[in-house]
């Protein structure tokens, strides 16, 4: 688990500790106290504290208040548990999670606990929502005509305009074959290949993303954007494209989901941090892959609706009157293909939807 090293021992079968460092659900063991004695990794990431703070601890006192009927089964300690949909606290924010307690035979009281986020897109099924995705593939032949008409007249404009006017057409053109890169990756949304990632630095795609928001006359200037970033960040490993892509669509929901109503002011936050031991790993190709990296999109809209929430990435799936449900399916397409992880939790209390994107840390080039 957590407190154990997990590099496999000249080459040979990883030992049950190794494997459950890879799990990408959180496993907790538990005394016949109630109280943490070994974590795994994906736990450390879940509770958002690390193994040596969460052992010694009551388990109840790091996810409750619980329900009490599932407090009362998960104390009693000789009773199997399967929890769905279970709402907890995970520092000083709410996760909805799947959970399961298992009694070890011949150790009284002591069990031990999974924790599934609900949300998380490795719980949907990727390949329904990628073959469904192939529908907007047909029209992307069609759209790409009009693209080099555009294309054209950006240029011819560049050369007519004043020398001030100059960097809009640059934009126009600039944005035209970024669009176009991504109708080729549409087109190849039903494709297992990987796409091409390269060292970029996070905070660049984000401000490029609010730029582009920006000069195509969204309503951004209605919300308050709040950047917290971490200046010490590491550049991340990651299709600088497509990254700028997700953002944009992140941001858009972000933005429309905290102007809904206008009772407020609504505002998005937008951190960056670096999650050191408390790394993600997701399952890429057999292996866990660290995912230090973390990008936060938060609004402080209305939130998703419950009924949609465990369904938020699936193709053809919007709470907006208009919308075609596309977006986030695209989103969890481009940041797999980064071999990244993306997910939403929602604090009620602070009033504020999270989509956090986890990704890889580009190598060190020294």
């Amino acid at each position: 688990m957590a407190t154990v090293s997990a590099e496999p021992q000249g080459g040979g079968r990883p030992d049950a500790r190794a494997q459950l460092s890879g799990l990408i659900f959180a496993v907790v063991l538990i005394d016949g106290d109630g109280m943490i004695a070994e974590v795994n990794h994906a736990a450390e990431d879940l509770l958002v504290t690390s193994a040596v703070r969460l052992v010694g601890t009551r388990l109840t006192d790091r996810i409750g208040p619980l329900d009490p009927r599932v407090e009362a089964r998960l104390m009693a300690g000789d009773e199997a548990l399967v929890a769905r949909d279970l709402a907890i606290r995970t520092g000083a924010q709410e996760a909805r999670v799947n959970l399961t307690a298992s009694p070890l035979g011949g150790y009284p009281g002591w069990r031990v606990v999974t924790l599934s986020q609900i949300g998380h897109d490795d719980t949907a099924n990727p390949a329904g929502g990628e073959v469904m995705l192939g529908a907007p593939a047909v029209l992307a032949h069609e759209i790409k005509n009009p693209l080099a008409a555009i294309r054209g007249a950006g240029q011819l404009a560049a050369r007519k305009l004043p020398l001030a006017d100059k960097k809009l057409a640059r934009m126009i053109t600039d944005e035209v074959d970024r669009i176009a890169r991504l109708i080729d990756r549409m087109q190849q949304l039903g494709s297992t290949r990987t796409a091409s990632v390269d060292p970029c630095n996070p905070h660049e795609a984000i401000r490029a993303a609010v730029a582009t928001m920006r000069a195509a006359g969204s309503t951004l200037g209605e919300v308050e954007i709040r950047e917290e970033f971490d200046p010490s960040l590491p550049p991340v490993l990651a299709n600088r494209d497509a990254l700028e892509q997700v953002l944009i669509n992140l941001i858009s929901n972000a933005r429309d989901a905290s102007l809904a109503g206008g009772a407020k002011p609504g505002f998005i936050i937008v951190q960056t941090r670096f999650v050191s031991g408390l790394a993600f790993s997701a399952i890429r190709n057999g292996r866990a892959v660290p995912l230090p990296i973390e990008i936060t999109i938060s609004d402080n809209g209305g939130g998703i609706e419950p009924a949609l929430r465990d369904h938020v990435f699936e193709p053809f799936v919007s709470s907006k009157p208009s919308g075609q449900g596309l977006g986030l399916s695209l989103v969890r397409k481009l940041v797999r293909d980064m071999n990244g992880n993306v997910s939403h939790d929602r604090d009620a209390r602070a009033g504020l939807t999270h989509f956090r994107l986890h990704l890889p840390q580009a190598p060190d080039a020294g």
